[in-house]
C-alpha cells in the first residue's frame, strides 16, 4: 500500500469521525432542549396540581371544622383555623372535646366529597402533655373506600387514641403528594455526554487500531519486498558464478589445464556450498514458522563447538586474515543439552554478522556458568547499531540500514533464526550495544533441558 493511499485513508477515517461526533453532539442538544422543555411543562402541570390539591385540602378540612362546630354549641369562629405548614402537610386548631374516631369518620368522608384520594395520616396533639399521637395511614380504595393500613406507617386506630381535654390541635398529613425534584430529572442530562464520550473513546480506539494494522502491513509488505530481492540476488550471485564457471571447464584450454581444471572445481563447490547454505536458511524459516522444526538434542560440550566447529570452520570459509577473534572459555561446567547443528549454526551467523559490521575485525566470545546454565557473549568492535534500531532486529525479515553501504548481504533471516533457536532451547537472547562503540550479543542456555 503506497503512502498516498494511507494519508487517503487517515483523511477519510478522521473525517468519518468527525462526522460521526457531530451527529452524536447535535442529536444529544436537540434530546437535551426536549427534556428541558419536558421538565419545564411537567413542573408547571405539577405545580398546578399542587395549588388545585392544596386548595381542595384547605376547603375540605374547613368544612371539617365548620361541621364539628355545628355539632357542638360552643364552637369558637371558624376563621383561620386551617393552617399549611408545607405543600402536603396541614394544622387545624380546635377548642372541642372530640373523639378521634368521630373526626376521623367526618376527614373520610369530607375528602371523598371532594374527591381527594390521597392516602393520609391523622395526628392529636395534647397540650396539656405536649404530645402528639398518630392514628393509623388511611388508604383510598374503590371497593372499601378508605381503610387502615396497619402494616405501613406505625399508628394507632382511632378507638385507642385518647383525646378528652380542649386547648387542641390536629395534623393531616399526605405522604404520596409529594413530586420528584427538578434537581433529580435534570440530573440525568449528563448521561448523553457519557455515552458520547464512550463512542468517541471506542471510535478512537478501532481507528487508532486499524490504522496500526494498516501500517504495520505496509512495512512487512516493504520488508517482503527486500527479502524477495535481497533473496533474488543472494541466489543469483552464485547461480552465475557456477555458470560462468561451468562453460570455463567446458573450453578446449581448461581441460588441457590441470591448475584452472582445479581451481574452477574449487569455485564452483564453493559457490554450490553458499547455494546450499542460503537454501537451508530459508527452508529452516518456513518450519520455524509452522513449527515443524524437530531439535535433535545431545550432551554436547559448548567449548567443542565453539574451538573446534565455529571459529576454525568460519576462519576456513571467510579467509579472515587481518583479524582478531579472542576465546575466554571460563565456564567450568560446559556440557548442554542441545541441538548441536542449530547451535553452531546460530554462533556461526551471529560471528558472520560481527564480520560483516566490523571495518577492523576484533571479536572477543566469551563464555561463563550464570544459575543453571551458560551465558555465552559475542561482542564485536564495529558500527553498532542505533537505539532506535535495537527493538526491531530480531523481526522476521528486517536488516538494520547501512545508509549508501550495499555491501552487506543477508535475507534478514539471520537474528531472526537465532532468537527462535534460542526460544526452542528455553535460552535467552539480548543485545547491548551502542553507535560506533561495536555491539554485544549475550546467549544463555540452561542445563538439561
Amino acid at each position: 500500500m503506497k503512502r498516498k493511499t494511507i494519508n487517503t485513508v487517515i483523511i477519510i477515517g478522521v473525517l468519518s469521525i468527525i462526522s460521526i461526533l457531530m451527529i452524536q453532539v447535535f442529536w444529544i442538544q436537540r434530546t437535551i432542549r426536549a427534556q428541558k422543555d419536558a421538565i419545564t411543562i411537567q413542573e408547571k402541570q405539577d405545580s398546578l396540581n399542587t395549588r388545585q390539591f392544596e386548595e381542595s385540602v384547605r376547603i375540605a378540612l374547613k368544612n371539617v371544622v365548620e361541621e364539628i362546630s355545628d355539632f357542638h354549641v360552643d364552637s369558637s369562629d371558624v376563621y383561620g383555623a386551617v393552617k399549611q405548614k408545607s405543600s402536603n402537610y396541614f394544622l387545624v386548631d380546635i377548642n372541642e372535646d372530640l373523639h378521634p374516631y368521630y373526626l376521623e369518620q367526618v376527614l373520610k368522608r369530607t375528602f371523598y366529597d371532594h374527591n381527594i384520594t390521597q392516602d393520609f395520616q391523622y395526628g392529636i396533639y395534647d397540650c396539656y402533655n405536649d404530645s402528639i399521637v398518630y392514628g393509623n395511614l388511611i388508604h383510598f380504595s374503590r371497593d372499601s373506600l378508605y381503610s387502615a393500613i396497619n402494616d405501613s406507617i406505625a399508628g394507632i386506630t382511632s378507638p385507642g387514641l385518647m383525646w378528652e381535654k380542649d386547648g387542641h390541635y390536629f395534623t393531616v398529613y399526605f405522604p404520596d403528594s409529594i413530586s420528584m425534584p427538578t434537581v433529580q430529572l435534570s440530573g440525568n442530562n449528563k448521561s448523553p455526554w457519557l455515552y458520547l464520550g464512550l463512542i468517541a473513546g471506542l471510535l478512537l480506539i478501532f481507528f487508532g487500531f486499524a490504522l496500526s494494522v494498516v501500517i504495520r502491513q505496509k512495512k512487512m509488505s516493504e520488508v517482503k519486498i527486500d527479502f524477495v530481492n535481497n533473496m533474488t540476488h543472494e541466489l543469483k550471485t552464485p547461480i552465475s558464478v557456477i555458470s560462468l564457471a561451468s562453460e570455463t571447464l567446458m573450453s578446449p584450454e581448461a581441460s588441457q589445464n590441470q591448475d584452472k581444471l582445479k581451481r574452477y572445481a574449487e569455485i564452483i563447490f564453493k559457490e554450490n556450498h553458499r547455494l546450499e547454505q542460503q537454501v537451508e536458511r530459508v527452508l529452516n524459516m518456513a518450519k520455524l514458522d509452522k513449527n515443524e522444526l524437530i531439535l535433535h538434542k545431545e550432551n554436547t560440550d559448548i567449548h567443542t563447538i565453539i574451538k573446534e566447529e565455529v571459529v576454525d570452520n568460519f576462519e576456513f570459509i571467510n579467509s579472515i586474515k587481518s583479524g582478531d577473534v579472542t576465546l575466554y572459555l571460563e565456564a567450568e561446567n560446559s556440557f548442554l543439552n542441545i541441538d548441536r547443528i542449530h547451535i553452531t549454526n546460530i554462533l556461526i551467523n551471529l560471528l558472520d554478522n560481527a564480520v560483516k559490521y566490523s571495518e577492523k575485525i576484533k571479536i572477543e566470545i566469551k563464555t561463563q556458568n550464570k544459575g543453571k546454565g551458560v551465558e555465552i557473549s559475542i561482542k564485536d568492535s564495529g558500527i553498532g547499531i542505533k537505539k532506535d534500531q535495537v527493538k526491531y532486529i530480531f523481526d522476521q525479515f528486517y536488516r538494520v540500514p547501512t545508509g549508501n553501504t550495499h555491501n552487506v548481504k543477508g535475507f534478514g533471516l539471520g537474528l531472526y533464526y537465532v532468537k527462535l533457536i534460542i526460544e526452542k532451547h528455553k535460552g535467552t537472547i539480548s543485545v547491548n550495544s551502542k553507535t560506533g562503540n561495536g555491539t554485544k550479543f549475550t546467549i544463555w542456555l540452561p542445563f538439561g533441558i
